[in-house]
């Protein structure tokens, strides 16, 4: 139950901020496709938690591993319809033209932050399963998701752009970094909403540089490898 409540919460603020900003420009808003963006982010939800743990765990581990292989596939899948597309969605190898000369040095930063943060605060030393999980799951199932479908479906309700640091943000990209940021700090236990500042920051803004990586090269390769090795850099030095 705290799930769906705490599901309820996010696409409360999802759907409310989207409509502020929507009435502010209505000329330039696709409702339809906010909805969808909200659709989305409950089908995600309910597929990470194994329907809020109706569905059996039938791979086992001590990590969600079936949770984030039926999240990935519905987000293949949805990627796959018409009205998304492969390349539409990120789902390509092939880079923009010109793209790696801007993104590799922001790729180079990122690392190094996560880097730095590993020396910083060092973790414990890690099993092989929560090490071979961190430089899979948490980039194949999240990127996808945040930085393609989702991002897709709220650029859609949302299609006024402005070009900065060399791509063209939208208030869909900004939705989609607050969605992430709240996935992993917001939340309902013990009878209240919770939300965690710090944690917030720490995921709200490596998830704009995702973004713009994504933009900037058309692809989700980048945004992958980067996220998988943020979470398990510190596992492994």
């Amino acid at each position: 139950m705290n799930g769906l409540i705490g599901l309820g919460g996010t696409l409360a603020i999802l759907l409310t901020t989207g409509l502020l900003i929507g009435l502010a420009g209505r000329t330039h808003f696709a409702g339809r496709w906010l909805m969808l963006a909200a659709l989305l982010v409950a089908i995600n939800d309910a597929l990470l938690t194994n329907l809020y743990g109706l569905l059996p765990d039938l791979v086992g581990g001590s990590r969600n591993w079936q949770g984030k292989l039926l999240a990935l596939a519905a987000t293949i899948a949805i990627a796959a319809l018409p009205a998304f597309g492969w390349r539409r969605s990120g789902f390509t190898l092939a880079q923009a033209p010109g793209s790696l000369k801007a993104a590799l040095p922001v790729a180079a930063i990122y690392c190094a932050f996560f880097a730095a943060l590993a020396v910083i605060f060092p973790d414990d030393p890690a099993r092989n399963e929560e090490i071979a999980f961190q430089l899979t799951m948490p980039g194949l199932e999240e990127e996808p998701f945040y930085r393609g479908i989702l991002l897709l479906a709220l650029t859609n309700a949302f299609p006024d752009r402005k070009h900065v640091f060399g791509v063209d943000w939208s208030w869909g990209a900004g939705l989609s970094c607050l969605l992430f940021g709240m996935a992993h700090a917001f939340g309902f236990t013990n009878g209240s909403f919770s939300f965690d500042p710090a944690v917030m920051a720490l995921t709200a803004i490596p998830a704009i540089v995702a973004v713009w990586l994504r933009l900037r090269t058309g692809s989700l390769l980048l945004p992958v490898m980067l996220h998988n090795f943020g979470n398990a850099f510190s596992l492994i030095v």
